[in-house]
């Protein structure tokens, strides 16, 4: 039984192992772009990112997602999408998630977003924003599933070409 935590920033160097694993075993690199450590901790510190981990029943953690809750901050993709400020304020980054290898299969990705939503909804969130890679079928898979739309196409992160995807989470 994998169980998905809502972690601090304690559990950070740990998250950041498994995304460097997963950055070094991907067999398209284009598909994952990891941000350095500081990138993650710079969000903890000011209390604007949220963790979670899949741990299984021995506590060894096999997944990480990470949302940002950007604000007016430059790197909000809200901008990219000409939202205007009152709205910006309203968004939240679905921003990254790594799954090691033996933990796949169990639809980890789909289960951290889907449990960050149901806080992000309770917080007051109301635009759920990430990019995936176009040709990146299973996460352009998993967010169809999930009800993100696709906004836009561009490049982002250094050059790499994203589509960037949102999702209404009030009605």
């Amino acid at each position: 039984m994998i169980k998905i935590i809502r972690v601090g920033r304690e559990c950070l160097r740990e998250a950041y192992e498994i995304v460097n694993k997963v950055d070094q075993g991907m067999n398209v690199p284009e598909w994952f772009v990891a941000e350095p450590y500081e990138e993650f901790d710079f969000w903890m510190k000011k209390e604007r990112g949220l963790l979670y981990l899949a741990v299984d029943e021995e506590g060894k953690a096999g997944a990480m997602f990470f949302v940002i809750l950007p604000g007016a901050h430059p790197d909000n993709l809200g901008y990219d999408l000409g939202m205007e400020e009152e709205k910006l304020k309203l968004c939240a980054m679905m921003d990254t998630a790594a799954v090691l290898p033996e933990f796949r299969g169990h639809y980890l990705q789909y289960k951290m977003m889907q449990h960050a939503e149901g806080d992000l909804r309770q917080i007051g969130y109301r635009y759920l924003l990430c990019t995936v890679h176009p040709e990146n079928v299973f996460s352009r898979s998993n967010v169809m599933k999930q009800g993100y739309q696709k906004m836009l196409t561009k490049e982002k992160y250094g050059g790499f070409l994203r589509d960037i995807w949102m999702k209404n989470i009030i009605e």
